[in-house]
């Protein structure tokens, strides 16, 4: 049976925020929603992050790189402050960190799993 248009649209507005839970570890005031998930790996590679105010992610590696695009609020990344609608790449093997003071929406994709450090 063939799959029609709708068999690939995610209603994120209907999905719940789910704490950001990765091997084990609780990252307080961080959240997530997937938007797509590869079966094959067992993981997501586009999500929505919420950061609460002041929540942070630790700094960690990107093998595969990874696209930011700021949806809401405001984050600070290597030390540079990405503001609503401000986009980034980071190409294979970039380390950094996550934080937001005023709290924000991030669009993440993320092609393999990110190495916390």
């Amino acid at each position: 049976m063939s799959k029609s248009i709708q068999d690939y649209i995610v209603k994120s507005q209907q999905k719940e925020w789910i704490p950001l839970t990765e091997k084990g570890i609780d990252y307080k005031g961080v959240f997530i929603k997937s938007l797509k998930y590869d079966n094959d790996n067992q993981r997501s590679t586009t999500i929505l992050l919420k950061f609460q105010a002041g929540e942070q992610y630790p700094y960690h590696n990107h093998p595969a790189g990874e696209e930011v695009f700021v949806l809401e609020g405001s984050c600070i990344i290597e030390g540079a402050t990405l503001n609503t609608g401000d986009y980034l790449y980071t190409p294979p093997n970039f380390r950094h960190s996550v934080k937001s003071e005023t709290g924000c929406i991030l669009l993440f994709v993320v092609p393999e799993e990110v190495e916390i450090l």
